[in-house]
Parts: C-alpha cells; sequence; structure tokens
C-alpha cells in the first residue's frame, strides 16, 4: 500500500513535537507522503519549512477562513512569495466557514477570492474549505472557472445534490474519517458518486480520527489507512487496487512526482 495523505497539520501541537515517530508510524503503515497545511502565517511558515526537510512531504499555504482577519495585503503577499517554493503544491486550505464565524463573513469572502487569484497566477491547485457555506463557496468559485489549475473541496461532506454540482465543475473531493463514521451512511452514498480520479483522502490530523480508532487523539497520518479501506469497501473494489488508483490522481492533482 503507498497512500499519501492529502491534508494534514503536522505542525500542530503533539504533531510537531513528535514528528519523528508519527512519520514512522505512518511509513509503517503504508502512508509514504504527505501534505501538511499552514493555516496563517506562522504555519505557513512552519509548514514550509517541515517540507523542505522531508524528501515526500509536500506543503499547502493559506490563511483558514478562521484567520482571514488576520489576513491584511501585506501578509498576501508574503503568501504568495512563499508559494513559489517548489516544495509548495497548492494554496490553501483557503474558503468560507460560517458555522463558528471566527472572521466576519465579508472578509472570509474577500480574502478567499484573494487567495483563488495567488493560484490562478502561481498556476497551483487550491485547497478549499467549506462549513455552511456552500451555496457562497460555488459562487466565488465560479467567478474563477477556468482560471484555476485544480480545486479540491477537502474534509468532504456534500450531499448528494451539492456533489453533482461539485462534479460538474470538474472538481475533486477528498475524503477524511468521517466517512467511516456509523452515522455516516449518507456520506459514504455521496462518495460511491465520485470517480476514483476525482478521489483524495486525508486525515486532516491532528482532528478526526477515523474507526475504528475513533477515540484515539491525536489523529495521525497512519490512521489513514482505515479511511482508505472504508472507501475501498464503499466502491467495491480491493483495497491495493483502490489506493493506487487514488494515488495516482493525488500525484497528478498536486503534480508530485
Amino acid at each position: 500500500m503507498e497512500l499519501i495523505d492529502t491534508h494534514a497539520h503536522l505542525t500542530f501541537g503533539q504533531m510537531e513535537t513528535d514528528i519523528e515517530a508519527v512519520l514512522s508510524r505512518s511509513i509503517a503503515a503504508g502512508v509514504t507522503s504527505w501534505i501538511t497545511i499552514g493555516t496563517d502565517r506562522s504555519q505557513n511558515q512552519k509548514a514550509l519549512a517541515l517540507a523542505a526537510e522531508h524528501e515526500n512531504m509536500y506543503a499547502g499555504l493559506g490563511f483558514h477562513p478562521h484567520e482571514a482577519k488576520d489576513a491584511s495585503p501585506d501578509e498576501l503577499e508574503f503568501l504568495k512569495d512563499l508559494c513559489g517554493h517548489d516544495k509548495v503544491v497548492a494554496v490553501g486550505e483557503t474558503g468560507l466557514d460560517y458555522h463558528y464565524d471566527h472572521s466576519p463573513r465579508n472578509t472570509q469572502q474577500a480574502v478567499f477570492r484573494k487567495h483563488l487569484r495567488i493560484a490562478a497566477e502561481t498556476a497551483l491547485p487550491v485547497i478549499v474549505h467549506t462549513r455552511e457555506a456552500f451555496d457562497e463557496t460555488m459562487d466565488i468559485l465560479d467567478d474563477f472557472a477556468g482560471k484555476l489549475k485544480g480545486v479540491v473541496i477537502h474534509c468532504y461532506g456534500g450531499t448528494e445534490q451539492q456533489t453533482e454540482l461539485v462534479l460538474d465543475r470538474g472538481y475533486h473531493v477528498s475524503f477524511t474519517g468521517t466517512v467511516t463514521f456509523k452515522r455516516s451512511t449518507e456520506l459514504r452514498q455521496v462518495a460511491r458518486m465520485i470517480p476514483l480520479d476525482r478521489l483524495m483522502v486525508e486525515t486532516d490530523c491532528p482532528y478526526i480520527s477515523p474507526e475504528p480508532l475513533r477515540n484515539k487523539r491525536p489523529n495521525e497520518p497512519a490512521f489513514l489507512v482505515h479511511t482508505a479501506k472504508k472507501l475501498a469497501e464503499v466502491h467495491e473494489i480491493q483495497p491495493h487496487d483502490f489506493t493506487k488508483a487514488i494515488t495516482e490522481t493525488s500525484k497528478k492533482f498536486f503534480n508530485l512526482p
């Protein structure tokens, strides 16, 4: 098994302080590459530095919608400069989160648009976070139709109707451990809709541990195998064939070796 954790926060808390052990357990489990995600200026710098230290690690850089209030023009110009590094493979995560509203909604929208401009100018794909803001997220992305190299909706939790809209636009989706939860029957039905050339997997660690390790904290890349196995079951194909297909999808989307 060779899997890529396409969305991990390896600079958060215990991940950062125990990183070598975390990566060793990951490799032993068959998760051999990682994209670590920045969420603000400090985390972006840490993510890029960590990726630069490890051969099979890459970075996605951006301001999480919770942190949009801190994304000044100078900060976004600095972000654009960082995105020129050869270990940066995506802009984001960025997007809209109307569940907590840690940043004003109009600020989230403006900063999201600025991230998309950076992505268009740097020819990098975009990692999108959307929570309770699906329609607004799609409307903003529609304004950049034809200008973006690729779009992935991370930690996907859309309905069947929303998923049809996502697929019609040519976007990718990435599933976390939520798809393994016992109550996630509808999400597994949605996962069945996603062609393997549009589907990726992630931990979003240190959050969202999958079944059967849901009560284990923190989540870590080694646990990604459980999400992949559940999705292989959903698609009714052998885990080896499933992981091979989605690993190729991830490599192509993020332009990985």
